[in-house]
């Protein structure tokens, strides 16, 4: 056995312990159960009986019906319940069964409990409510509130309407029976199930299970089922209370109903309160606010559909725990190289969730959360192995060069040391020059001590910016700094990126310009050129020592920007080629075209000015206007233009050379060609 592998199997056993002492004291139970009801909201859908059971709601709409239409105010008179019951019972329910406890005599007196009581005993298939009083975890119930006689008298079946939530509040479960007395005494869900089924025979306990009848449903020591939810409320067909009984009411009176009676032919209808105000909403894996009545519903559908959810049991979870973590231990310690090593480590931590995904479907809870802190335990512990055992050439490497290579090099240096052969390939950057005007009269005006603290604050917030939008540093020569994107690793976005940083490093240098005028006495401006095009990039040097740079045209070209600044009042010079690369993520300010040494032919330039989204200022408004009317030959109206742009060293530049041109009588009616000075 290599050490790897004895490494793996000691980490894998240490992380299934771990996961098993949290899982025991409770630590992963609220994570848990967040989890089931992500899986429950992802997955519920209605079941082939979910359409055989009606929701009668006495929602807000309901309770608005009444007081301003019957002037009705709340609890209601319970011979308004009548209509409701006669108009079930009209349609050919199956059941009826009412979440609703009668524990008083009516305020409007015995006539009022008669009406009830007479439609009740009419439709024969009523299922009534009582409350026992649970004790959570406990098949025995403490005591148990009845309803009136007339309720009890004349129900088909008497059922328990209390349920008890989980320990975060949220019902999950459901109550399927309760001992009372000695007598199993079943939910509203299952006495609807018996009722709409004919079937006289009580609950009963065989071997662990719950009979009803022939059905055989496992449930807990307790008596509670886990529940599949089937959706929203919306799921199950659902009606107002007020039509029902308006609906009743026109039949009476010969007239159209408002719902066809023909809509609960055959159906277990269940009628309970949606109405915020009556105090009957709960929190269940679907919603926070789920009338309490959808409860017992969804007990009906799952004993119709004989699908109610069941739990891995302990012993199967355990198992599951243990294999896995020293599975995914040992295949990460074995594979040794970080990369592929965390490549099969994310495979075993997404199979918990792909397990506990597959299992609802097929009716179980499957646990999530602590098989996945086994798996990841042991995943990051042989990685955090393989760092400590396998890494130490790695931070040699990186702790040898950090002075003096940029962290992507190291990087591909650590995958391929063959980079660190002389030589380069060409490929498209883009660059970047960027240079402090008039350093070096500042420089002469400072003591040394005091001029080195000002360059390292300059230089560290421009390089912070330049390696946050993942440029290469490739040197500073003084003041300067030359920098570059698209390589070592390849970035589509490169002229976009530089970009922006040359924007952020302006804003930055702007936002600390009072600073550094208290330091050295003067404001600090800074030049920068940009320019996109081929160029050799790579170790350039001697065998003993050289440098990650740029050779190429196009990086010449980039220094001339950055001094050509200087002619046209600029801050920020980037090419045409940048620009059409950048396209309309920045905003610029076209400044014709000029002719730099070393090169023929004149090159379009740009003033980079912002953001794609940073606001136009209108002097810039006012300068592109200018430049319209430069381009199209008409000097004074350009002359105008620019000359209403103050405090614009640009508009100054042009400016002058309008009155120039006016002066000498050019009819100059293309892009101007400047010689870069």
């Amino acid at each position: 056995m290599t050490p790897a592998i004895r490494h793996g199997l000691l980490i894998g056993l240490a992380a299934a312990a771990l996961s098993l002492l949290l899982g025991a004291v409770g630590v992963l139970d609220g994570l848990e159960q967040t989890t089931w009801d992500w899986r429950v909201r992802a997955m519920a859908t209605p079941s082939d009986a979910t359409d055989d059971i009606v929701l009668i709601l006495l929602d807000q709409a309901s309770l608005d019906w009444a007081e301003q239409e019957n002037g009705l105010s709340w609890p209601w008179p319970r011979q308004v319940y009548a209509p409701l019951i006669d108009f079930c019972t009209r349609g050919g329910a199956s059941v009826i069964a009412f979440d609703v406890l009668f524990t008083e005599p009516s305020a409007y007196g015995v006539d009022d409990d008669a009406v009830l009581a007479g439609a009740i005993a009419a439709s024969d298939r009523f299922v009534g409510a009582r409350f026992l009083h649970l004790n959570p975890g406990d098949l025995a119930a403490s005591s148990v509130t009845e309803p009136i006689d007339e309720v009890i008298g004349t129900s088909r079946l008497m059922a328990n309407v209390s349920d008890t939530p989980g320990p975060d509040g949220v019902f999950r479960d459901g109550s399927l029976v309760r001992d009372l007395d000695g007598v199993l005494v079943p939910s509203l869900g299952v006495a609807a199930w018996m009722v709409a089924q004919d079937r006289s025979d009580p609950p009963r306990f065989d071997a662990g299970r719950l009979m009803l009848g022939e059905l055989a449903i496992p449930v807990a020591d307790d008596g509670t089922a886990l529940l599949r939810f089937r959706g929203p409320t919306s799921a199950m067909r659902t009606f107002s209370a007020a039509a029902v009984i308006q609906s009743e009411l026109r039949l009476l009176s010969g007239e159209i109903p408002v719902i066809d009676p023909a809509e609960f032919e055959g159906a277990a209808v269940f009628f309970g309160f949606s109405a915020p105000g009556l105090l009957d909403l709960r929190p269940t894996p679907i919603s926070p606010v789920s009338p309490g009545v959808v409860i017992h519903a969804t007990v009906l559908n799952g004993l119709l559909s004989d699908d109610l959810m069941g739990r891995i049991p302990s012993a199967v979870s355990v198992l599951v725990i243990i294999v896995l973590s020293l599975l995914a231990a040992v295949a990460v310690a074995h594979i040794g190289d970080a990369k592929r090593g965390v490549l099969a480590g994310l495979g075993f931590i997404v199979v918990p969730p792909l397990l506990g995904v597959a299992a609802y479907p097929i009716g179980w809870w499957w646990p999530i959360v602590p098989v996945e802190a086994a798996v990841t335990a042991a995943v990051f512990g042989s990685i955090a192995r393989n760092y400590a055992v396998e890494g130490r050439q790695r931070r040699f490497i990186k702790s040898a060069f950090r002075h003096y290579l940029s962290p992507a090099v190291i990087d591909r240096i650590l995958v391929d040391p063959d980079a660190l052969k002389l030589g380069g390939v060409r490929r498209e950057l883009t660059i970047m020059f960027s240079d402090l005007a008039g350093f070096t009269s500042l420089s002469e005006g400072m003591e040394p001590e005091d001029l080195t603290l000002l360059l390292n604050d300059y230089l560290t917030d421009m390089t912070d910016i330049i390696l946050e939008e993942g440029g290469t540093l490739d040197k500073y020569e003084g003041d300067a700094i030359l920098a570059f994107w698209n390589a070592p690793l390849e970035q589509p976005d490169h002229a976009v990126r530089a970009c922006r940083a040359a924007v952020r490093c302006q804003r930055a240098l702007a936002d600390r310009r009072p600073e550094f005028r208290e330091r050295c006495g003067r404001d600090m401006h800074m030049r920068m050129g940009l320019h996109s095009g081929e160029v050799i990039v790579g170790n350039m040097g001697s065998r003993q020592r050289f440098d990650y740079t740029v050779l190429g045209d196009a990086a010449n070209l980039a220094s001339r920007l950055e001094g050509a600044n200087k002619a046209f009042g600029s801050g920020t010079m980037i090419s045409d080629a940048t620009l059409v690369l950048a396209g309309d993520s920045v905003q610029v300010r076209s400044l014709g075209r000029i002719t730099v040494v070393g090169r023929r032919e004149s090159v379009a330039v740009h003033e980079l000015t912002g953001l794609a989204g940073d606001n136009v200022e209108q002097w810039l408004e006012l300068f592109r206007l200018g430049l319209e009317h430069l381009r199209a030959g008409r000097m004074a109206e350009a002359l105008q233009e620019f000359e209403a742009t103050p405090d614009d060293p640009v508009a100054a530049v042009f400016s002058q050379r309008c009155r120039e041109a006016i002066a000498a009588g050019d009819a100059f009616t293309g892009d101007w060609n400047l010689t870069n000075k």
